[in-house]
């Protein structure tokens, strides 16, 4: 074992740091000291200095095993900046650079080695290995090595056999998420003795969560980046078309951005991360092939343009915002068809296993988007930490709770439509059924079955087909209803379902995510269904060119959004759509209404703002909502915090989110009950020291005197337009200034 002593010498002289980051330092003694480790440590939380250092420490070559060429050169260029001898193998490499690297390897030149792990388990680069004096094998990305984690890759379980071929080298695991059970299969996998296991908090504070429905996604990110117009960001899609053309439309836009994914050109993936690194492009719209091992500090902001797989992942890609501290932006949009379209994807996986692993999976990112309590303390729950605080003040259910509404006969009717299917039929089914059946929708299934003449058939038409079915999920999250997770899902009643059933007592549901309101609107814009307005502007296309006219001849692009947010069905409506007239009709109707009623075959309607559901006003109105306003007109009347409290029926911890949301949003709120002159010194001192995004690090060095409330209202109040700051905080400012 060494102690600080020895070891912060060394992290001064190569790396510049004074200090180590939390768990560094043990896990780099247990690795000294021969023993192996598995360490589980967040984005940013120096994973790779825990290799790193002993191989500065320790006589012997470090072998680093890698999944991403990116990852390899970035490491070793950063590592031969700092003076250490590294390297690295990989297909990247030209036919004549691959020999000095191994002359220098069979010399002893080199500390570390970076290679993918196909490479490292060839049977004659095996025998090189055991004569170049290896000492300690790092395994990076090893939840990789899990088929219970969120990228597993087959070719990570042939390391299992390093055991067999270096009985005496000590091996490290690391990883930036896994789960309790992946952290035991990667144990088991590598054949791990007696490990010391450590597991830093995953709890990323200078981070915030939000969700928003997809409601023209385009313009929401294009909005979203409008609005910081200096900071850098990535935006995360599922297919290689959407980064392509996303990428294509932000440029155009005025927004310097690139693509990136894995059917690129390995040069043309190479100069997208490399324009992104330099701050030479602001935005890379990718998939899931950017990301590991990027370290790029200052990315500001993460959007996911579809729904994640996993919550692994969503948790590991919104990582790679802030990573250096300072404040970083993740927003989810989110539209209940991602959820239908993945189902069918994992139902093409030949693989049962796979297929239960993946369906697990994508309903806990669906509970996640559609959760009503604290986004951050469903992240850690996930993880198996508890969080310290029911609200976190850095996610849209705390900062502004969504409504709720009393579902009870809602529920009763899905649940009884569920308890009738069951009872004729002697099976289960899935959600869309139970909805098609409450719909009285006339399906080939319906009828094969007879649930054309259940008691619960087209009984709920005062919702949509979308609403019924977040009505269903929401069950299934309070434990009414559970979802089997065999190829063909069904759901059926819990105990707790019955008992609500038979007894009729109250359910109260929240409101699902709506639309995120923008901070500026655009004149005349028209939010509708994207894919359908595309789908839209390929068949006018199609049309203009037979006629050889301009695509407006046809029809405008507002009347293309009209039809693509109300999805007409039939002449009647489709005549009321802007620019329709008799002629256009008669021309130009049965193509267009044969286009939205294919597409509806295959993709759910979307909710704008006019929905039942939807919990923005329609009207325009400031950017705080109701709830914000009226704790705020409170607290100005005088009230304390506890009367406002028994008031509104709200919890402290929600109240005191709504006073930092209208800081944020630049009213005056007066803290001087709370800090006087010299309070307001010690915390203005306190967060010069921690910066902004480290509220926790602000509390605990201030011995709780002050609350988290408090707190981040301060910190709202320093980042008001004209007081932000791009340092961690102002110098301490007068409590009139405080209030303005």
């Amino acid at each position: 074992m060494r102690g600080s002593d020895q070891l912060l010498p060394l992290l001064k002289q190569f790396f510049g740091f004074s200090s180590f980051r939390p768990l560094q330092e043990q896990i780099i003694s247990d690795a000294l000291s021969g023993r192996d480790v598995c360490a589980v440590l967040p984005t940013g939380g120096g994973k790779s200095l825990c290799f790193q250092m002993p191989a500065l420490i320790r006589p012997g070559l470090t072998v680093v095993v890698s999944p991403l060429i990116a990852l390899m050169k970035d490491q070793v260029d950063g590592l031969k900046s700092a003076g250490v001898a590294a390297t690295f193998l990989n297909s990247s490499l030209e036919p004549g650079e691959s020999a000095p690297r191994l002359r220098g390897l069979h010399n002893g030149e080199f500390r570390l080695l970076y290679v993918a792990p196909e490479r490292l388990m060839l049977p004659g680069f095996l025998e090189d290995l055991k004569r170049w004096n290896v000492t300690l094998f790092a395994i990076d990305e090893a939840h990789c090595i899990s088929e219970w984690g969120h990228d597993f890759r087959p070719e990570y379980r042939q390391l299992a056999s390093l055991r067999n071929h270096f009985p005496g080298v000590p091996l490290m695991a690391l990883t930036a998420t896994a789960t309790d059970r992946v952290r035991q299969d990667i144990c088991t996998q590598l054949k791990l003795n007696n490990p010391a296991c450590y597991v830093a908090s995953f709890n990323r504070p200078n981070l915030s969560y939000r969700v928003a429905a997809k409601s023209g996604a385009y313009d929401q990110i294009l909005q979203f980046m409008r609005e910081r117009r200096k900071e850098s960001g990535i935006v995360y899609c599922q297919a290689r078309k959407t980064a392509e053309s996303l990428a294509a439309r932000l440029n155009a836009d005025g927004i310097a951005a690139a693509a990136y994914h894995a059917g690129m050109e390995n040069a043309d993936r190479s100069r997208s991360q490399e324009s992104f690194l330099r701050d030479e492009i602001r935005v890379v719209c990718a998939t899931i092939a950017f990301g590991m091992g990027i370290n790029k500090p200052n990315v500001r902001f993460v959007i996911h343009y579809d729904l994640p797989k996993n919550v692994e992942g969503y948790y590991q890609e919104t990582g790679r915002a802030g990573r250096d501290g300072l404040p970083g932006e993740c927003l989810l949009l989110f539209s209940p068809g991602d959820r239908v379209k993945y189902s069918r994807f994992i139902d093409e996986k030949p693989d049962p296993r796979e297929r239960e692993i993946a369906r697990q999976q994508l309903d806990q990112i669906v509970h996640y988007a559609e959760a009503s309590g604290c986004r951050r303390a469903y992240l850690l729950n996930y993880f198996g930490e508890k969080s310290a605080s029911d609200n976190c003040g850095g996610c849209d259910n705390c900062l502004s709770p969504r409504e709720t509404w009393d579902a009870t006969v809602a529920a009763q009717k899905f649940l009884s439509c569920v308890y009738r299917i069951r009872e004729r039929s002697g099976f289960g089914v899935g959600i869309q059924h139970v909805v098609e059946v409450l719909w009285g929708a006339e399906t080939e299934r319906i009828r094969k079955w007879n649930h054309q003449t259940l008691s619960t058939y087209g009984i709920g038409h005062e919702h949509s087909r979308a609403e019924w079915g977040f009505v269903g999920r929401e069950l299934i999250r309070l434990g009414f209803l559970e979802q089997t997770a065999e190829q063909f899902s069904t759901v059926q009643l819990t105990s707790r379902g019955r008992a609500a059933l038979k007894e009729r007592s109250p359910i109260m549901l929240t409101r699902p995510v709506s639309a995120a309101q923008p901070a500026r609107s655009r004149a005349g814009e028209i939010d509708c269904d994207e894919a359908l307005f595309e789908q839209l502007r390929q068949l006018r296309k199609q049309l203009a060119d037979e006629r050889s006219l301009p695509p407006y001849i046809i029809f405008s692009d507002v009347s293309l959004r009209q039809m693509a947010r109300s999805y007409p069905a039939d002449e009647a409506t489709f005549s009321r759509i802007s620019g329709v007239g008799e002629k256009k009709l008669r021309e130009f109707g049965a193509l267009f209404l044969g286009r939205i009623a294919e597409f509806l075959q295959t993709n759910p309607r979307q909710m704008f703002a006019e929905d039942s559901f939807n919990t923005l006003p329609a009207a325009a109105r400031g950017s705080l909502g109701d709830t914000v306003r009226e704790t705020l007109r409170l607290f100005q009347q005088g009230r304390s915090i506890e009367q406002i409290c028994a008031i509104r029926g709200l919890k402290e911890s929600t109240i005191w989110g709504h006073l930092e949301e209208a800081a944020f949003g630049g009213q005056a709120v007066d803290l001087r009950p709370f800090l006087n002159e010299i309070g307001e010194r010690k915390v203005a001192d306190a967060f010069e020291r921690f910066g902004f995004g480290n509220v926790t690090g602000v509390y605990e060095s201030l011995n709780g005197q002050f609350g988290y409330g408090v707190l981040r209202v301060y910190r709202a109040l320093q980042q008001q337009p004209g007081k932000r700051s791009g340092n961690a905080a102002h110098p301490a400012v007068s409590s009139a200034q405080v209030t303005r």
